[in-house]
């Protein structure tokens, strides 16, 4: 077999080998900064449009809680309307129990006792 021997490089030529590796090391560098820097931008868009759809469902979180404390508050007294000119007071339903007690008592404050009344109604009284 034939030997070959190595041929030594020199301190030069390995110096140049190293400065090309290490500029080609730092090309694929920046190119992966560049990368970074691009997904980066894009993170940051989406997160601004992420950031909008959460304001506005933020909005309408404010808008229900608005409804529920309507809600759960305590209804104030609505103001009386106004009375329309020419039209007459509803009258009030009495039932007939109602009328005779009303009767009764007008009687007894005119001053009659309860005999008296019993007696006009033709009515007796068990004592």
């Amino acid at each position: 077999m034939a030997e070959t021997k190595r041929t030594r490089r020199s301190p030069e030529e390995m110096a140049a080998a190293r400065a090309e590796k290490e500029a080609a090391l730092n090309q694929k560098i920046e190119q992966f900064e560049t990368a970074i820097r691009e997904l980066e931008e894009k993170k940051e868009a989406s997160a601004a449009g992420f950031d909008a759809k959460i304001a506005v469902i933020h909005a309408k979180i404010e808008k229900v809680q608005k409804q529920k404390e309507a809600l759960l508050a305590p209804k104030k007294p609505a103001a009386k309307k106004a009375k329309k000119p020419g039209r007459k007071p509803a009258k009030k339903r009495r039932t007939q129990t109602v009328k005779i007690q009303e009767m009764v008592k007008q009687a007894r404050k005119s001053g009659m006792k309860l005999e008296e009344i019993a007696e006009k109604l033709g009515i007796e009284i068990e004592e």
